[in-house]
């Protein structure tokens, strides 16, 4: 039997793909690229990077699918996605370190009031502004996953003072102050002057940064979107930013990517747009990891990643 590679990518990205996982793979497997494949009956592994929707039920003798990204919402979305498989998520250091970077930059970048210098600076007024100490700047991290938990850690490192919710009950939170359920999310918005969003996408927290939340945060807190562009109710933001409800809102995630040239959040003086590019895959290091992962799918090992379907990731 085989492996596949298959996804949204180019012919360059395959080729590149390719290469790494050709590197990290035990010489006694066999990887074939998708758009070469000849007999789809061979192949019983895919090694997936967001594949056009309906394209792995194609493949009638699929039984393990290993996500490429950290994210599975689009792998679970795909109706035709074999249900009866196990599917595993990509967990990488390397990813997660460069989140907590991503995530230290947009919190010094709101906490040290750049975007206020940035307009100051359009106008070539010279001000100093009163500069927040960062043991009374609370910052709430939605999301206490892989991603979550070294990026509340690292702030917490930092000084800050960090509120993390999630939506289930986890060990192993301490010194994060770590609540979960709806009652805990009223609790940890109350004072955030800085919101951090990590959650997975799911149906529960679809559009969860819409107005009722911002209604709850202090006037004039930051909105930082780290997380998938569909957690956000962009019309809500647009109308909290324009009251003052929210001061400003650093994103790097959107419901629509490329963001269209005539989306108002590129003109917006209050928002800051970024490519989503706060943790991007490394294929070095994700090859070894899918290896890993295939190695122990064989042998018949637990699997790092195992997607629970009930909860979406």
């Amino acid at each position: 039997m085989s492996i596949v590679l298959i996804g949204d990518l180019t012919e360059a990205a395959y080729a590149s793909w390719g290469q790494y996982l050709s590197s990290q793979l035990p010489p006694d497997e066999t990887l074939v690229l998708a758009p070469r494949c000849q007999d789809k009956s061979a192949v019983d592994i895919a090694l997936a990077a967001n594949p056009p929707r309906g394209e792995l039920a194609t493949y009638p003798n699929l039984r393990f699918v290993q996500s490429l990204w950290a994210g599975v919402d689009r792998l679970l979305a795909d109706p035709a996605l074999p249900q009866d498989i196990p599917v595993a998520r990509l967990i990488d250091p390397t990813m997660s370190q460069t989140m907590v970077e991503a995530a230290i930059a947009t919190t010094l970048f709101i906490h040290r009031q750049f975007p206020a210098y940035l307009k100051q600076q359009q106008t070539r007024h010279w001000r100093q502004l009163p500069q927040p100490v960062a043991a009374r700047r609370t910052v709430a991290v939605l999301g206490f996953g892989q991603m979550g938990a070294p990026v509340a850690r690292a702030l917490a490192a930092l000084g800050f003072s960090i509120r993390a919710w999630g939506q289930q009950p986890r060990d192993g939170t301490a010194p994060i102050d770590y609540v979960w359920g709806p009652p805990g999310l009223r609790a940890t918005l109350a004072n955030a002057q800085i919101l951090l969003n990590l959650l997975p996408l799911t149906t529960t927290t679809t559009g969860i940064l819409n107005n009722q939340l911002f209604e709850q945060l202090p006037r004039g807190a930051a909105l930082i979107n780290l997380g998938r562009g569909k957690h956000l109710q962009e019309a809500d933001l647009l109308a909290a930013l324009d009251a003052g409800r929210l001061s400003h809102a650093v994103l790097d995630v959107f419901a629509q990517e490329p963001l269209p040239a005539d989306h108002p959040f590129w003109s917006h003086p209050r928002i800051t747009v970024l490519p989503h590019v706060a943790a991007t895959t490394d294929p070095a290091s994700a090859a070894s990891i899918a290896a890993q992962n295939v190695a122990a799918f064989r042998a018949g090992r637990p699997l790092s990643g195992l997607v629970s379907r009930s909860r979406g990731y």
